[in-house]
């Protein structure tokens, strides 16, 4: 826990208004509650047995009084100690997106999204109590404990013994259970993403799930990880709710010593019957701030688990080095000097050479997993080579910062990325809406027609994944996005591939004359795509095994000749 509160410290410490806040509200709580029980003196001794008249009206305004107190102090703790932790959580599910986003490619490939949407959402709940409840209440309940522990020793500390002589009996099965608490809620955690995953699951492919009638297949396997994950926060609650009841039992076990040795007190005229009632009511009053201890120590091991899961993602370490340089102007160059790329053990590029000038257009070919992806992830810097070189414009592509290059970098693939937003705001995708130039992008990607007929135009708003477009044009909107933001290399990832023949001619021939100015990188899908090439590179097994214009490659290459062959089919 020590090493968790350091890390939390630099945050906590902002808050020191709010915190000075709640140390008035646990001021004022805790005086309360030692009011409480030194009321109960008057009241045996000089209102029952005394029968001061008076005191039917001191001892009601003074109990009013004493809760009204309370009633203030718990609502400022309250208040200020939500404030905390829900303005820290906030700052922590930021700072966590922020961090996850920002990881290189590699991580989130890795990591299932389920996985991070827990880790964003569910862990990041669980710390809340942590930042924000833990440290006002622990010292609020070990301030009243050690208030009331003065005030009974001050009563009686003979008493006072064979009341307190319980709590350190205590200490070592709080601490068992803790360690017990904490193996089960980061497997809890763990398996919550597991739901949160398999949820995801369904719902990104209700079409295969709806197209296969597997809805029973999918919600017996989600099943499965509800109900386990159901045992797990089972076993979280038997070992937890013990904490109670053992306190209580403890509780009562020093209540019964105080009541046998505080009555033999009473009876040898040692105490009066009003400092026996305020002495028993002091202990009956500790004994609850201590219970309260010991559920707290329970559920911060829950806290401690998701904290350890997320600064497990806040100190994972980026590989892909950010560079210091800034690239101002378009890309006008790209040079592949004996590139190779490992994924394990298996090269992904082996020994890629290549210059690429300013107005080229260049194609890739090649049998699926020939590192066609590969190479257009490379210039993103999604992954950094093994060995050679990557040079932009003469520099090394390390050398210039991520956000500065891929600003001159668009890119469509055929996975086409919708948001829920208007229609002109997915083609201006992190850019300021300008309609001219949103027409404009709309036009040269054959779109404009099929917009138009939209009810509300380039205002429509995209439904969750562009389910309110077709195939094709959801591909038209990737490409129009790839031409608003007029970058100097455009990458084409099978960018048309569910556009009909004459659509992809139009979307050429529009583009032909825009690209003029700039690097053009194309992986075809159809011999139409790529003849018009100034040069296409054949790729197999990461390497380029052939290179040239489409006329050059039939003469030359037996595996474009293959490859050409398969396109026409």
């Amino acid at each position: 826990m020590k090493k968790i509160f350091k890390r939390y410290w630099p945050y906590i410490k902002e808050y020191k208004l709010q915190y000075f806040l709640v140390l008035i509200g646990i001021i004022l709580t805790v005086a309360a509650t030692t009011a409480t029980a030194q009321i109960m003196q008057p009241l045996m001794d000089e209102m029952f047995i005394e029968k001061k008249e008076e005191m039917l009206l001191l001892i009601p305004i003074g109990l009013i009084g004493i809760y009204f107190l309370k009633a203030i102090g718990r609502y400022i703790q309250s208040v200020y100690m939500s404030y905390i932790g829900q303005h820290i959580v906030t700052r922590f599910r930021e700072m966590l997106l922020e961090k996850i986003i920002n990881l290189d490619m590699s991580f989130l490939y890795l990591n299932r999204s389920g996985e991070l949407i827990s880790r964003v959402t569910n862990d990041i709940n669980r710390i809340q109590y942590f930042v924000s409840n833990m440290l006002p209440e622990l010292f609020r309940e070990s301030l009243t404990v050690v208030a009331l522990i003065v005030y009974i020793v001050y009563l009686n500390s003979t008493l006072a013994l064979y009341s307190l002589i319980v709590v350190p009996i205590v200490i070592y099965p709080l601490i068992l259970i803790a360690k017990k608490l904490k193996k089960y809620s980061h497997r809890s955690q763990a398996k919550n993403a597991d739901v949160v995953t398999r949820l995801t699951e369904v719902f990104n492919n209700s079409e295969i799930i709806k197209a296969n009638a597997t809805e029973k297949f999918e919600l017996e396997r989600f099943s499965v990880q509800n109900w386990q994950f159901f045992k797990i926060n089972m076993k979280s609650v038997y070992v937890g709710e013990i904490v109670s009841p053992m306190m209580e039992i403890i509780g009562a076990a020093g209540l019964a010593a105080v009541i046998f040795v505080g009555g033999r007190e009473v009876y040898n005229e040692n105490m009066t019957v009003g400092e026996f009632t305020a002495f028993l009511t002091a202990v009956g009053l500790v004994f609850q701030p201590i219970r309260r201890i010991g559920s707290i120590y329970s559920r911060i091991q829950d806290a401690i688990a998701a904290s350890e899961r997320v600064f497990e993602i806040l100190d994972t370490k980026n590989q892909i080095i950010d560079g210091q340089e800034i690239l101002s102007e378009d890309i006008k160059k790209i040079e592949f000097k004996n590139v190779a790329l490992k994924y394990e053990d298996v090269y992904a590029l082996n020994d890629i050479s290549i210059d690429i000038k300013q107005g080229e257009n260049i194609a890739l070919v090649g049998d699926s997993g020939g590192g066609k992806s590969t190479f257009i992830n490379m210039l993103l810097r999604f992954y950094d080579p093994v060995a050679g070189e990557i040079l932009v414009n003469g520099k090394n592509i390390k050398d210039y910062t991520q956000d500065s290059l891929k600003h001159h970098i668009s890119l469509v693939t055929q996975r086409i990325y919708i948001f829920q937003d208007s229609l002109a705001a997915n083609v201006a995708y992190g850019q300021d809406i300008d309609v001219k130039r949103v027409v404009e992008a709309l036009m040269l990607a054959d779109a404009s027609l099929f917009v138009s007929s939209l009810e509300n135009g380039i205002d429509t708003m995209m439904e969750e994944f562009g389910s309110n477009l077709s195939g094709g044009q959801r591909q038209r909107i990737a490409i129009a996005r790839a031409i608003y933001k007029h970058s100097s290399l455009l990458l084409f990832d099978e960018a048309t591939s569910a556009l009909d023949n004459e659509s992809e001619k139009r979307i050429q021939f529009a583009l032909d004359e825009y690209t003029k100015d700039k690097i053009t990188i194309t992986i075809a899908h159809r011999l139409s795509t790529i003849e018009h090439a100034d040069k296409i590179l054949v790729m197999q097994n990461g390497r380029v095994v052939a290179s040239g214009s489409h006329s050059e490659l039939l003469e030359k290459s037996e595996v474009y000749q293959r490859l050409a062959g398969e396109f026409d089919n």
